[in-house]
Order: C-alpha cells, then sequence, then structure tokens
C-alpha cells in the first residue's frame, strides 16, 4: 500500500525447525527495520545459517510465522524469497565455476528477456555493478581463475544485480582483507541510505560495533532480545553467546622454543613469490601478514609443493629437500591446513574417521596393508575428544559438521601424523568466539609438542595473540618482520601498505 507507514520490513515470528528429531530453532524471533543493518551471532551450530535458509526459502520451517513489509507471507521456496526481494550470499559460495564473473552476476536472469544473448552488455553491466561497490574485476574471465576473495565480491555483485529488499550476508569478510572490508562496510551503508535491510552474521565482534544498528544472539537455537549495539557492549555479546565471560581470548604458551626444524632461503613461485626467506624453530609460532595478494598463501603452498617453486631452496632439520609433490613434504613431517578447507582440506562426503586417518594410513593397517577397524575407531574416536569436535559420533560426514568443527577435523588429522612443521592457513575463519579459543589452544598444544607453527591470518590481533614473531608479506616479497614487543596493528599494516 503507497505511502504505508513499514515498521518491521522482516519479522520472523516463533521460528522452530528440526532436523532428524533433533531441535535446530526453537521459537526464534528476529525483527528488523526498512534501512537497518541487523547484526545476527551466535555460535557455530547456534542455527544462525538455519534461520536464514528458512527466510531464503531454501529451507522450510517446522513452525512460526514469517512477515515481510508487515505481512504475513508463505515462503515455500528461492524462488518465493527473490519475488518478495529477499537476497541471501551464504557463507560457501553458490557460483558456478566454469562460467565468467558476468554470467554468474546474472546466473539468476540471463532468461529473461531477449532470446539473442548481449555478451558485451552483459560484461558491461556486470563490471558497473562490481566497480560501484569498490573494486575492479575482468567480467569477462572464468570464475574458477579468481582468488577466494574475488570470488566473494562476484557472489556480492551477483546479489545486487537483482533489486533486493532484503539482504542476507553469512560471513561476507571472512575471506577479505582489510581494505575489501572497509569497501564492503561503504557499500552496505550505502544501501542501507536507500532503505535495504540487511542481516549481516559475523564471528568478528568489532565488525559489528561498526556497522551494526541492532543485534540478536542465537544460542543452542534460542533467540535472545534486540540490542541496540550503542547501548551494548562486547563482553555482554560474548555472555549470551557462550553463557559464560570470556576472560582471555589468547591463552598463554609456554612452549620451549629449541632448534630450527625449518629453513626457507630466497624462494620464488611463479611471479607471485619473490625471494623470500624464513626460519622456524621447534616450539615456536611465527605469523605471516599481509594483504589479499600479498603472497602469503603463495609463500606457504610453494613450500609444501602444491606449487612449484621456480627457484630457492628449502632445508628441514638442517638438511636441503626437493619436495616434488605434497606427499613429499608431508614424508618429510610437514602438514598444511589449508585457506579453502572445504575444498583441499577435507573430503565432505567421508566421515571424520576417514578424514582424519587419511594422513597416516599406515597407522591404521597391518603388515599385510588391511585396515584394523578397531584401531581405526580407537584412534578417530581419541581425536574427536581431543579437539573437542561435537558431532554425533566419528561416522559422521564431514560436510555435516560446522565451520568450526571442520576446521578441527584439518587440525586432527595432522595432530595423527604428528608433524614437525605445521602450516595453518587462516586457522579460524568462519569460527566462532568460543571456537577460535579452543584452536589456538590446539595451536599452543603443537608448538608444546615441539612442532614449528606457521600460521597465515588476516586477522593481526589474532597474529598478536598468537606468535612469537611476525612477518609481512606486500607484493610477493617479505617487506618486514616484528618482534613482540614491536607488535601493534598500526606496525602490521605500515609494512602491509609500504609505508615503512
Amino acid at each position: 500500500m503507497p505511502g504505508k507507514n513499514i515498521e518491521n520490513r522482516v519479522e520472523l515470528r516463533n521460528i522452530s525447525k528440526a532436523f532428524g528429531g533433533v531441535a535446530a530453532l526453537k521459537d526464534v524471533t528476529l525483527k528488523a527495520a526498512p534501512g537497518e543493518i541487523h547484526a545476527l551471532m551466535g555460535e557455530n551450530g547456534a542455527g544462525k545459517s538455519t534461520l536464514m535458509k528458512i527466510l531464503s526459502g531454501a529451507l522450510q520451517k517446522d513452525g512460526g510465522e514469517i512477515f515481510i513489509d508487515d505481512e504475513k507471507v508463505n515462503i515455500k521456496n528461492t524462488y518465493d524469497s527473490k519475488e518478495l526481494g529477499i537476497g541471501i550470499i551464504y557463507q560457501e559460495f553458490s557460483l558456478v565455476p566454469d562460467l565468467t564473473v558476468a554470467e554468474n552476476v546474472f546466473f539468476n536472469q540471463l532468461s529473461k528477456g531477449s532470446r539473442w544473448m548481449k555478451w558485451d552488455k552483459l560484461k558491461r553491466e556486470a563490471a558497473t555493478i562490481i566497480n560501484n561497490i569498490g573494486f575492479d574485476i575482468n567480467t569477462g574471465v572464468r570464475v574458477s581463475s579468481l582468488s577466494i576473495a574475488q570470488q566473494q565480491i562476484v557472489e556480492i555483485a551477483k546479489a545486487l544485480s537483482e533489486k533486493v529488499k532484503v539482504l542476507i550476508l553469512d560471513e561476507p569478510s571472512a575471506v577479505l582483507g582489510p581494505t575489501e572490508v572497509q569497501k564492503l562496510f561503504e557499500t552496505l551503508h550505502t544501501l542501507k541510505s536507500e532503505g535495504v535491510t540487511i542481516i549481516y552474521i559475523s564471528h568478528h565482534l568489532s565488525e559489528i560495533f561498526k556497522i551494526a544498528d541492532r543485534v540478536t544472539v542465537l544460542k543452542d537455537g534460542i533467540s535472545t532480545q534486540r540490542l541496540l549495539v550503542a547501548e551494548t557492549d562486547k563482553e555482554t555479546i560474548i555472555k549470551l553467546m557462550l553463557g559464560r565471560s570470556l576472560n582471555a581470548m589468547f591463552p598463554p604458551r609456554n612452549a620451549v622454543v629449541g632448534g630450527e626444524v625449518i629453513r626457507v632461503e630466497d624462494i620464488y613461485v611463479s611471479g607471485k613469490v619473490k625471494g623470500v626467506s624464513l626460519r622456524v624453530r621447534s616450539g615456536e609460532v611465527i605469523g605471516i601478514a599481509g594483504l589479499v595478494g600479498s603472497g602469503r598463501t603463495e609463500t606457504v603452498r610453494g613450500i609444501f609443493a602444491a606449487d612449484k617453486l621456480s627457484g630457492g631452496k628449502v632445508f628441514v632439520s638442517g638438511k636441503k629437500v626437493n619436495f616434488r609433490s605434497p606427499a613429499d613434504a608431508v614424508k618429510q613431517g610437514i602438514g598444511m591446513v589449508p585457506e579453502d578447507r572445504k575444498r583441499q582440506g577435507v573430503l565432505l562426503p567421508l566421515s571424520i574417521k576417514h578424514n582424519v586417518t587419511l594422513a597416516n594410513f599406515r597407522g591404521i593397517t597391518g603388515k599385510l596393508g588391511f585396515v584394523r577397524f578397531g584401531e581405526e575407531n580407537k584412534k578417530s574416536r581419541e581425536l574427536i575428544k581431543k579437539l573437542a569436535i561435537k558431532a554425533v559420533n566419528e561416522n559422521a560426514p564431514v560436510g555435516s559438521l560446522s565451520g568450526g568443527n571442520q576446521q578441527k577435523v584439518v587440525l586432527a588429522k595432522w595432530f595423527n601424523r604428528d608433524c614437525k612443521v605445521i602450516i595453518i592457513d587462516e586457522p579460524t575463519r568462519g569460527v566462532d568466539v568460543g571456537a577460535k579459543i579452543e584452536i589456538y589452544n590446539l595451536i599452543n598444544e603443537l608448538a608444546a609438542k615441539g612442532a614449528a607453527v606457521i600460521v597465515i591470518s588476516s586477522e593481526t590481533a589474532e597474529l598478536m595473540g598468537i606468535c612469537d614473531w611476525i612477518l609481512v608479506m606486500r607484493e610477493g616479497k617479505v617487506q618486514g618482520t616484528l618482534e613482540k614487543d614491536e607488535f601493534n596493528e598500526e606496525n602490521i599494516l605500515r609494512y602491509a601498505i609500504g609505508a615503512s
């Protein structure tokens, strides 16, 4: 009705949902006004993504009501939600790798209009949307050729290609660097000024206090009251999420630093890494910082032989090694938790049991090569308990777990191997506050066992909290190194942008 004064653009009232008799949501209520950025927070498994999938039509509610613009609606599928002006950007990308950027941006509209596709126009319009949110990506290339950060931008552009009244973002900043995150925030503020309602899911408390107007917290499938962000604080939100106070984000580490375990001298990787050197000792945790595209990931992939070195030397325990493949690196006691855990770190359809024993198959086989199933079950149960992986049992598919628990499965795989060197790329991406602390404890335990640990993270606070020293990269080179007494965000950023 024209001129109608809308109180709530979105209202989810007493929403319930169960899977196999297990309640995921219990009478959850969420309200968000037009032109409001509403944060939705909670631990992994609290029900945030389930609630948003119900709003987007990907899942059906068992009970409750949904109102859009103060009118009750029945969202039976994703088509219904799109017709109501609801757009969603999932934590897991929904792009088609073999299609171009432009084709992905307008994927839901390719069959509309003329029977003939105007490809140049399509590319121009996609480029305009991407440029309007502050980025420059070739819209004619295949999505498979893009970095994870660039793919996230394409996802955002895809959602904005349709006229949305409600935009849901599930961990949108998880794969973005500081510069990209700032551009994202500017885009969200523009959309807010145009009356778009934004529901923003994030594990980063600092983001919530920068951009959100109100926040709702889910714990065990139950919602709290709406809180005005300006009238609350981090401690209050953490207590609502965890049911307890968060005394120490970064647990103390008491590892004894020993002799050199790995040394890298002047390595090069296909124009992306240009003469990087580093040295890590037993019991030491070092960090690699830098903006997206600085060569951080390419450096560790080169060390692990996931990418081929075009120059330089690698030494393990003082001996020069020449890895032809990751299998060679693993044989020499090097393990790696990759940035993209779903595609490179775990096999989602397989069970926890099969995933955690893959890196050390000999440990569960007999002399004739037959699997000792009893030993396999025992070992996997021990690791599930040790790493506090939340699952029904060791036979649960990894794809059924939350992001934080999937990350623990990748770590469990290398715990089972007793590696000399552990490389962890973005250890807590998409992981809630409680699970972050558990992962930091696991990193401490690896160091205490004598491993040399290399951590890459886009979160400077994380690196400062868990590392002994930090190496900062820019344009494929080491721009500088920082000792503990030099740690602060300004120093890291100065090196990262080339200001020091």
